[in-house]
């Protein structure tokens, strides 16, 4: 059986932060170019983000004729708490969807080492080829508390400060808090098996 093909590169930042930085800069536009409230800048927001994800899967199918499994899981969430939150006229939904989608990462994995099954070694087994069993199961254990942190992280957030703070949060702070965990994460995988090329 083939290997099936995956996106890299700028087609993968084109699909993974494309839609993100559409939401935020929809958002921008409408509050500060039209003077729309917070609420109803978020609600067009959403649609245009909505809009970007079932672009972002149709480009994918086209680069490499299949939607990946994530992008999927994603588009599901999107058109779920998008939806509410525009038939709703309520950006409560669209601010909730982070918080879900970590919380449900998080127990997965947890779920996973419950199970005795290492739902991370299985997704990322060929990255990082060496890590031993024991550095797989730590390695879990770690992203799956940091998606739960993100989970309440998202809650405060929304639920304390403004809209554009969330906003920044959602588009810089996550992807920069991301980022510096998995750097983070390198030291440990080193002394478990893994060696960088």
């Amino acid at each position: 059986m083939s290997e099936k093909a995956e996106l890299q590169g700028v087609s993968k930042l084109l699909v993974d932060f494309g839609p993100m930085l559409v939401f935020f800069g929809a958002y921008q536009v409408m509050k500060r170019a039209y003077g729309m409230a917070d609420t109803q800048a978020t609600v067009w927001a959403t649609g245009i983000f909505m809009v970007a994800v079932a672009i972002s899967m149709v480009f994918a199918y086209v680069r490499i004729r299949r939607i990946p499994a994530m992008l999927w899981f994603t588009a599901a969430l999107v058109g779920i708490f998008g939806g509410l939150t525009i038939w709703l006229q309520d950006d409560t939904f669209i601010k909730m969807k982070p918080t879900i989608l970590y919380a449900l990462f998080g127990a997965i994995l947890f779920f996973g080492l419950w199970r005795g099954t290492n739902y991370l070694k299985l997704l990322l087994g060929k990255a990082f080829e060496g890590l031993s069993d024991e550095g797989w199961n730590g390695l879990t254990r770690r992203w799956a508390i940091f998606f739960v942190a993100m989970a309440v992280l998202n809650e405060v957030i929304w639920r304390s400060f403004s809209t554009d703070i969330w906003f920044h949060f959602k588009t810089w702070g996550d992807v920069a808090l991301t980022f510096v965990f998995a750097l983070a994460m390198s030291p440990y995988m080193m002394k478990h098996g893994v060696k960088w090329e």
